[in-house]
């Protein structure tokens, strides 16, 4: 569908593509095309974009690395934006040597893994985690090393009327895989504390967890990460697991094999063959658990077709 004329006219000068191909910039590498797409490189555009989306009703959906969505195989309805140049970069705080501003476009994996060398450790809890910035502040990301929000100072929200806001950590309901963000806020920039340990074993515990990650998940396949929260008191690759689910198939979209909470393209996939495991899973794990395992993953587009609860 192409976009609206009002919101083309709003959003000029800037660059946008229109029936933009998704499926490349995805982790999973599925998924159609966007209405329109645009790349901000600076708060001042980013700020022009929400508000013309919001002034004329242009549905906006923002994308970090696309690691952790579903698109749809029919696309994303209105502006698709990524965030890049400055909304990229790695600042230090004047005045304020254990803060770092890390933007919202800040891919994680890179800057965690060289991160000791330049003197910003404490940060080890977000190593191999394949989004940005933005997007771990929206999901509260984690490993088993921790959480984001176990060193989040602050978050500069751009709120869809075009307004600005410093939140602090302590203004953040935040919790397990989630932010606790104000509706419709998209992540400029999030500052964090670094520090408190040598840049010796800040590289010991990056490479520990990695090297644990790689010999536990699949690393070498299209997957979204984990696709399912952890619901209280367990583990839900071990409900999957216990489903004997692991290797299961359906197109070309497969429970991995070496982890059970991973969907993996096997090469052939379409978003709806993975969006219909995962329906299968959850109801797997229902019948013999009675435990509703809530998708981790984010369902971008057109999914009107399809009702989650239905499945089980």
């Amino acid at each position: 569908m192409p976009l609206p004329h009002a919101t083309v006219a709003a959003l000029a000068p800037l660059q946008v593509r229109l029936d933009e191909p998704l499926h490349k910039k995805t982790w999973w590498r599925v998924g159609g095309s966007a209405d329109g797409y645009v790349e901000v490189r600076d708060a001042a555009e980013l700020q022009q974009v929400v508000r013309a989306c919001h002034t004329t009703a242009c549905p906006l959906t923002v994308v970090g690395n696309a690691s952790n969505c579903l698109i749809s195989d029919d696309g994303v309805r209105g502006l698709v934006v990524r965030l890049g140049g400055e909304l990229a970069q790695v600042r230090g705080v004047p005045g304020h040597p254990d803060l770092l501003e890390l933007g919202g476009g800040l891919k994680l994996v890179g800057f965690v893994r060289k991160a000791p060398q330049r003197g910003h450790t404490g940060l080890e809890m977000l190593a191999g985690i394949p989004g940005t910035m933005g997007g771990a502040v929206k999901m509260n990301a984690g490993t088993r090393l921790g959480a984001l929000s176990d060193v989040l100072h602050s978050v500069g929200l751009v709120h869809p009327d075009g307004s600005v806001q410093v939140a602090k950590r302590s203004d953040l309901n935040m919790r397990y895989r989630d932010g606790a963000l104000p509706p419709g806020a998209v992540v400029a920039w999030a500052r964090v504390y670094i520090g408190g340990i040598t840049q010796e074993e800040s590289e010991r515990r990056i490479d520990e967890h990695l090297a644990y990650r790689s010999e536990t998940q699949p690393v070498d396949v299209p997957t979204c990460g984990s696709t399912f929260r952890n619901p209280p008191g367990d583990a839900a690759g071990r409900l999957i697991d216990s489903c004997d689910l692991k290797g299961h198939s359906l197109g070309g979209a497969r429970v991995s094999p070496k982890h059970a909470n991973f969907i993996e393209n096997t090469g052939t996939a379409t978003a709806d063959d993975i969006r219909r495991l995962i329906g299968f899973v959850q109801q797997q794990v229902w019948v013999k658990h009675r435990v509703l395992l809530e998708p981790e993953v984010q369902f971008l587009g057109d999914w009107d077709d399809w009702d989650m609860e239905e499945t089980l």
